[in-house]
């Protein structure tokens, strides 16, 4: 399959190269609204950079991954949707969430289209291999789902070049809806009917920055499952990969992962097995992997605009519960 690369400045524009590869996908073109990154980015990776979105669309690509600013991405979305063209679409893909309930309803209006939105840790170990308990009958019922993603200070997006991701009018928030949106993402995804907010405390902890650098969420759902969710940039370290722990508890198993490693404890058998881990950093190949091949097989997207809503809903009600 052929795919497009469009926004290559942003922060993931090389994990979705790496995936792409590593699915062994044809690079069809690379564009920015920034000519001169784009032209920089084509050159450092041997792919061929177009001056406009219409000009990569007339290559054929089978598959279109957009990223790029807030404010502009809305449209470009909108443009490729209302012409048919299968969309991986990064986020954050607007300033709010109103954008993303008009794409949404606009791919509904288009029969559902093919919009994936990549939120990779719902590939990860842990709840594939939670699936795969329950089907044997084993998980027994979730208990407590912990989701922890705190990375390092917010000077990294603008060493990134994209330090528009500091500003709320632009991205919306900070570390919970860049960060946790993936916690929060996974919790809708495990939970019984709508989770209720227990308590949500957001705040600047160490940095003096516009948007939060710290995030802690509880949840609940109809099961009484209860559900933390906990975000930040107080990692202190500039390197990749933070901290990062997925955990399950359920009456029959507990489950970790931590991105280099993870591991299954069950008690009806006594045992605790390493899982085959997905280091954070290249999750996107699982992601990218079942967005193929969905779309190979006319399937839609596991994971849609819909999903990627009810996040950003949740998340917009987790800060006006802040606020109270």
């Amino acid at each position: 399959m052929k795919i497009a690369l469009f926004g290559t400045s942003h922060w993931h524009a090389s994990m979705h190269l790496d995936a792409a590869l590593a699915a062994k996908a044809e690079i069809a073109c690379v564009w920015d609204e920034n000519a001169v990154q784009a032209a920089a980015f084509a050159g450092a990776h041997g792919l061929r950079a177009v001056a406009s979105m219409a000009e990569g669309l007339a290559l054929r690509p089978d598959l279109v991954v957009l990223m790029g600013h807030p404010q502009h991405v809305p449209a470009q979305a909108r443009q490729l949707i209302e012409a048919g063209v299968p969309l991986i679409l990064e986020k954050p893909a607007a300033a709010g969430t109103a954008a993303i309930s008009e794409l949404a309803r606009l791919a509904r209006d288009k029969g559902g289209g093919f919009v994936g939105v990549p939120l990779p840790n719902r590939f990860g170990p842990v709840l594939h291999e939670y699936a795969r308990l329950g089907e044997a009958g084993r998980s027994g019922r979730l208990a407590l789902a912990s989701f922890r993603l705190v990375n390092g200070p917010p000077q990294r997006y603008r060493d990134d070049g994209v330090g528009w991701l500091l500003d709320p009018a632009i991205g919306g928030g900070g570390a919970l809806r860049n960060l946790g949106i993936h916690g929060i993402d996974a919790a809708l995804s495990l939970a019984e009917g709508p989770l209720d907010i227990v308590s949500a405390s957001i705040g600047n902890r160490i940095h003096d920055e516009a948007v939060e650098d710290h995030a802690l969420i509880v949840l609940t759902d109809a099961a009484g499952t209860l559900f933390t969710v906990e975000a930040g940039y107080t990692y202190a370290s500039m390197a990749p990969g933070g901290e990062f722990e997925w955990r399950l508890v359920c009456a029959n198993a507990t489950l970790t992962d931590r991105g280099d490693r993870a591991f299954a404890t069950t008690l009806d058998d006594a045992a605790t097995r390493s899982l085959a881990p997905e280091p954070t950093a290249t999750r996107y190949r699982l992601f990218t992997a079942d967005t193929l091949r969905r779309l190979r097989d006319g399937r839609p997207p596991a994971i849609t605009l819909d999903d990627y809503l009810a996040a950003m809903q949740l998340i917009d009600a987790t800060y006006e519960k802040a606020k109270s």
